[in-house]
């Protein structure tokens, strides 16, 4: 049974999305915050964007640096990435009260934080208010990702590898299953469903049989 929501939570219903730890540095402050409002934006030049309320210290953090970094992390940092969204940076040095490990990036000021399993390096390209928020255009510049989660898409195998999802107010989740489209038309173009495991299983089992009437009348000539 359907039911009529309020208007914001149409922004819930996009929730559920990879979140990103945003890090930052300016002059010697560096800072953290999760983020769900990530998308891509372009493939030539390589763009993504991010969205920030100007309240958050990361806003004027993206602004000064003109450059951030992307963090991916998994479900063994869930707790962290729901505490960098509870404390400001302008009061903590959160990546310290964290006592995470973080390293160097490649093109980025901004640190990386150890124990992520992809990253984005990127520079800012644009920012445009929209609404209350600001959307920050990155202009990717490096990108890493551990094998066992992402080669080409991110592949869910072993739990501790898959990104981290946000559901809204604390609660999280990990993608379980991928799923591969089949997409089957008739001669004239119309789109067929896709088999079932039990269709699957009699196609293979009369391809088999033809296979073998094939072979069996290849002998008898």
């Amino acid at each position: 049974m359907r039911r009529t929501l309020e208007l914001p939570e149409a922004l819930r219903l996009l929730d559920g999305g990879p979140v990103v730890l945003v890090t930052t540095r300016w002059r010697d402050q560096t800072d953290v915050m999760p983020a769900i409002w990530t998308v891509p934006l372009s493939r030539t030049p390589p763009l993504v964007g991010v969205v920030v309320h100007p309240s958050r210290h990361t806003h004027d953090m993206i602004r000064f640096a003109e450059q951030f970094a992307l963090n991916f992390p998994a479900r063994d940092l869930m707790n962290h990435t729901h505490y960098f969204g509870a404390v400001s940076g302008r009061d903590v040095n959160k990546l310290d009260l964290s006592k995470l490990t973080t390293f160097k990036a490649t093109k980025v000021d901004a640190p990386l934080i150890e124990g992520c399993i992809a990253y984005v390096e990127c520079g800012l390209e644009d920012a445009l208010r929209l609404g209350d928020h600001t959307l920050f255009v990155g202009r990717v510049l490096a990108v890493q990702a551990e094998s066992d989660s992402f080669d080409e898409t991110w592949l869910l195998g072993d739990p501790d590898y898959r990104p981290l999802h946000y559901l809204g107010l604390d609660r999280y989740a990990a993608l379980g299953e991928r799923l591969q489209a089949e997409l089957r038309t008739t001669e004239e173009g119309a789109i067929e469903l896709a088999e079932t495991p039990e269709e699957r299983e009699r196609r293979e089992e009369e391809e088999a049989r033809e296979r073998e009437r094939v072979e069996r009348e290849g002998e008898q000539r």
